[in-house]
């Protein structure tokens, strides 16, 4: 019969390891983490063969003092939690106390530290679990930990690391989202003795854009838009990509809790929701963004690694993010052009630049000749003045004036606005624009289907939606959890048409639906929106149907390819653009204008050189 007997020390750090380190990357993490908690401002990771032969992090961190040092690699010990309370409310990085004593188990160890007030520093040196005796060494104020022959004396994970390449590609990752999580803080990264990587310490919001761009790219700024909100207790700040940047793969999304890197379901439904409008199927969005919050409303002790936490107040969190991000997305109006400017305190916000013509640029907004022009492009193009309903009729309004002159006003009259002036029509397809920037190309279709939805979904908010009452109720069987939800959200469901009552402990009525949505599948509908209370305690999924189905009305409702539209229409189309929310997307997240400069024109027909 078995013998129960407790672990040794040595077998109890390896299989510790086995949960925190996973390959060369997991150490640094923990590493660099620990020099973060430190209070370093500058850290160096030096790397030989991806990892496997060393690892080095040196600080200019507190240093640790002579006689804890053995603690420091002694199992659950640390300086950075005291009591539970301590636990409740856990602002620093790491606090369980066994990452050196599980580094220090599966590879050959070495601490040199000394305290900025000290006259010498002090080297302990672990060889597989065997703690050798501290000894006076040579060291600046700071740490250093060195990490050799990683899983030596465990061969079966040793087998597990791959390339030296892909395992240095996994360090290079980490210092990036490291360094974009502690801008103040200078990093070098050197591999087999050659350096990498140099991320100077930010001193402003400037700079910290420009590290943002080291990392997702100098295109990166140019291409998003500045969040900075703060409300119930929350505030979230930093980067989201515009939806016309979008990414085939989700490689350059991070979101960091109160400077932890983390991923998050909340977060992650939040973020897909907010760009649900927007971003084409099966793209994804690029950003940078940082929440902060009270600790005690999150829990980072649920994952060894801490790479996930578990938010106390999700529904807050998600409305939040969700709504924080929706507004930010929704002033991504076609003819913006976003530049990144700096207020007295040092924060950034986007601007929406003119479009006036700039020093050094022909003046086209000058161009006396461009209603004789224009007319002459559109007799060459095939347009004709055919008789059609105006534009405002198009969008289901009353007749009115049209808001803009065919021609282009002088530059004296005023700037010209974002989008500028229709001068012809491409294929009945696309409309044809000048700016003072250059030509911009507008797909009519998709903006004018996009105007069209925006303009269904502010009718439908303005009044609560018409519902209608099912001939059969229809009873479902679902989980207790689903139908705790569904009673205690039945006035907010009842509100958007849907009228669910609770019929036992794993059961529910539907009675009612919205009228909206006839023809819809009743049972999946119930089960998607039920399974989102549940977890999120918000349902979007109503929404989202009926935001497909608006989207699908707008479609029909809008003027379609092949049609002809006379300069004045095209004009109308262009400031309706440029006053709808999410115009320069349409309902599927493809673009709905562009912009040719005339530098890029210039380029095209090589003037200049």
């Amino acid at each position: 019969m078995p013998v129960i007997r407790p672990l040794p020390p040595e077998l109890i750090n390896q299989i510790a390891a086995g949960e925190v380190i996973e390959r060369p990357s997991s150490v640094v993490k923990e590493l660099v983490e620990n020099s973060l908690d430190a209070g370093a401002s500058r850290i160096e990771v030096d790397i030989e063969q991806g990892g496997a032969r060393l690892i080095r992090v040196r600080d200019d961190g507190g240093g640790i003092a002579p006689d804890e040092l053995p603690l420091a690699v002694a199992s659950h010990a640390t300086s950075k939690i005291g009591s539970f309370d301590d636990l409740e409310h856990v602002a620093s990085m790491g606090f369980r106390g066994e990452a050196l004593a599980s580094v220090s188990s599966v590879a050959r160890f070495a601490l040199t530290s000394r305290q900025r007030e000290a006259d010498a520093a002090f080297r302990i040196e672990v060889d597989g679990g065997r703690l050798q005796a501290a000894r006076p060494a040579q060291h600046p104020a700071g740490t250093s930990v060195e990490v050799r022959d990683l899983f030596y004396n465990v061969p079966a994970r040793k087998k597990f690391m791959r390339a030296e390449r892909t395992e240095f590609a996994h360090i290079d990752d980490l210092l990036k989202s490291l360094a974009l999580a502690r801008g103040s803080v200078e990093f070098r990264l050197s591999h087999n003795g050659k350096p990498v990587r140099i991320w100077k310490a930010a001193r402003d919001a400037q700079a910290q854009l420009a590290r943002v761009a080291e990392v997702l790219g100098e295109d990166f700024p140019a291409q998003s838009l500045r969040v900075d909100h703060a409300a119930a207790g929350m505030r979230l700040s930093g980067w989201v990509g515009l939806p016309t940047a979008s990414r085939s793969q989700a490689d350059q999304q991070y979101f960091y809790v109160n400077g932890r890197l983390v991923r998050d379901r909340v977060v992650a439904h939040a973020v897909r929701q907010a760009y649900a409008d927007v971003l084409f199927h099966g793209r994804h969005p690029a950003f940078v963004l940082y929440l902060e919050l009270d600790p005690a409303g999150v829990d980072v002790n649920v994952h060894p690694a801490k790479h996930e936490v578990r938010f106390r107040e999700q529904r807050l969190v998600h409305d939040f993010l969700f709504r924080t991000l929706h507004e930010a997305l929704s002033q991504t109006r076609a003819g913006q052009v976003e530049s990144h400017a700096q207020d007295d305190d040092g924060r950034l916000h986007m601007s929406t630049a003119a479009s006036a013509s700039a020093p050094g640029l022909p003046a086209i907004a000058r161009m006396s000749s461009w209603p004789a022009r224009a007319e002459q492009n559109r007799l060459a193009l095939g347009v004709r003045d055919e008789p059609l309903a105006d534009y405002a009729a198009l969008l289901g309004e009353p007749p009115r004036a049209m808001p803009a002159a065919v021609a282009m006003p002088a530059a004296e009259e005023g700037e010209a606005p974002p989008l500028g002036y229709a001068i012809a029509q491409l294929k009945s397809i696309y409309v044809l624009a000048e700016n003072a920037q250059g030509l911009v190309l507008v797909d009519m279709h998709a903006a004018h289907e996009r105007i069209t939805y925006e303009k269904l979904k502010a009718g439908r908010s303005g009044s609560n939606l018409r519902s209608q009452l099912l001939l059969v109720p229809l009873n479902l069987a679902v989980s207790a959890k689903e139908a705790a939800a569904a009673e205690e959200h039945a006035d907010a469901l009842a509100d958007w048409g849907l009228e669910l009552s609770r019929s036992g402990p794993s059961g529910v009525v539907v009675r009612r639906i919205p009228a909206l949505l006839e023809g819809a599948d009743v049972t999946r509908l119930t089960r998607d929106v039920l399974a989102e209370l549940a977890q999120h305690g918000s349902s979007r999924r109503l929404q989202e149907l009926e935001n497909e189905l608006l989207s699908t009305m707008a479609c029909h409702g809008s003027v379609r390819a092949g049609r002809r539209l006379t300069l004045p229409e095209m004009n109308a189309l262009l400031r309706e653009m440029e006053a709808t929310e999410r115009s320069g997307q349409c309902n599927h997240g493809r673009p709905t204008w562009t912009q040719l400069s005339l530098s890029e024109l210039d380029r095209l027909f090589m003037r200049g050189r």
